[in-house]
């Protein structure tokens, strides 16, 4: 197995993507903590599906847009397991709609769970890597952070300030080998995207995606796999996109 006696952590772990992701790491033969929310019987349900096949995973409740949180979780893998060797910043929400009548919560929330998130777990976990000279840092981007759509300037900004700040940390942490990078879906089959394909039909499917289908959160995952993997050593400070020709701008006839 790839990531044998490899101790990973991805937040946002026990629905959609986070939880396509969390099972091909455990898969892949990593130790897996993640972070749920609210949802205790989705994170107990992954839990006991990875111990099936005789993985091994941990569930860590907390909110990701708190900073405390973050020290929280960290504390308890290191408590666990004695080190982090990959991390995944996966959570994140929506809070969708037109700029003009943006309420300030709506703002703040996107940013401080998209953005802070990702910054709080960062450097909870960037020291300990940079002292082991080892550690894989995957960001869970979009998209939507370089073609963007009405009514989600939020979502927007959070996910193109997550693609800089994955290039900004690339380039602080890769003498110390760790190495960071980040995947941006396109549309995937997932809750959280559920209302913009309803409302679209399948002109998303038949007219703006090349492939002619929908991303499935496994295929989010096998990227997450590759960056995480040996295979991806000497790759750092990239965005890569999963979007089945999407983001090429193609319309079909």
């Amino acid at each position: 197995m790839i990531l044998q006696d490899q101790i990973a952590l991805v937040t946002g772990g026990s629905r959609g993507i986070g939880r396509a992701i969390v099972l091909k790491l455990a898969q892949s033969g990593a130790k897996v903590a993640f972070v749920y929310r609210g949802n205790q019987a989705a994170a107990e349900s992954l839990v006991q599906e990875i111990q099936q096949f005789g993985g091994t995973a941990l569930a860590l409740q907390g909110d990701v847009a708190l900073p405390e949180t973050a020290k929280k979780v960290t504390d308890q893998v290191f408590a666990s397991w004695g080190k982090i060797d990959i991390l995944v910043n996966n959570a994140g929400i929506i809070r969708d709609g037109l700029f003009i009548s943006m309420e300030p919560e709506a703002w703040n929330a996107v940013i401080q769970t998209n953005l802070g998130g990702v910054y709080y777990f960062c450097q909870a976990v960037a020291y300990p890597m940079m002292r082991q000279r080892a550690g894989r840092i995957i960001n869970i981007s979009s998209v939507a952070a370089e073609h963007v759509n009405k009514g989600q300037c939020n979502y927007s900004a959070s996910k193109g300030a997550v693609n800089s700040f994955t290039r900004g940390l690339a380039v602080e942490l890769a003498a110390r080998g760790v190495t960071v990078n980040a995947v941006a879906p396109g549309f995937i089959e997932t809750d959280m995207s559920e209302a913009v394909r309803n409302m679209a039909g399948d002109f998303i499917e038949k007219k703006l995606i090349p492939m002619r289908r929908l991303g499935s959160p496994n295929d989010i995952a096998e990227a997450v796999l590759f960056l995480a993997s040996p295979a991806a050593s000497y790759v750092t400070g990239q965005i890569i996109t999963v979007d089945g020709g999407l983001s090429l701008g193609a319309v079909s006839p």
